[in-house]
């Protein structure tokens, strides 16, 4: 998998990293146990600082998607090890986040309806993806 970033996006680079990876797992590029780069490989890879590498591979930890295996690194979790380390916190995290989508839509003037159907088209392309992979 290749991963890329952009000093130019409005999403902190560690944020990009972790969206990419999330990705990779959810389309099946990345598989259970797969072994990540180590964090200083990869941001000598991207030109950016270990510390940016190192608190995406956190955050991928602490929501579950990552397990850190001491000197081995970060590898991809099992289904069942992501849900049981990730499970409230991230749902909590998810429900904000489509919390604020609706409410900045409604602000601009759209309906429930609309949004709905917006976030519906949106489910079904993201499913869709690890169909495709």
């Amino acid at each position: 998998m290749l991963l890329r970033v952009s000093s130019t996006s409005e999403k902190p680079l560690y944020q990009q990293l972790r969206d990419q990876i999330v990705e990779g797992i959810a389309v099946g590029e990345l598989l259970p146990g797969e072994k990540l780069p180590s964090v200083r490989s990869l941001a000598t890879d991207l030109g950016i600082n270990l510390h940016t590498v190192n608190k995406a591979y956190a955050v991928l930890r602490d929501e579950g998607y990552v397990a850190m295996r001491g000197r081995s690194g970060a590898v991809v979790s099992t289904p069942g090890e992501q849900a049981s380390t990730r499970s409230r916190l991230e749902d909590e995290r998810m429900d904000e986040s489509l919390f604020d989508l609706a409410l900045a839509f409604r602000a601009r003037g759209g309906s429930l309806d609309a949004f709905a159907e917006r976030a519906a088209t949106q489910a079904e392309k993201a499913f869709s993806a690890s169909d495709r992979g």
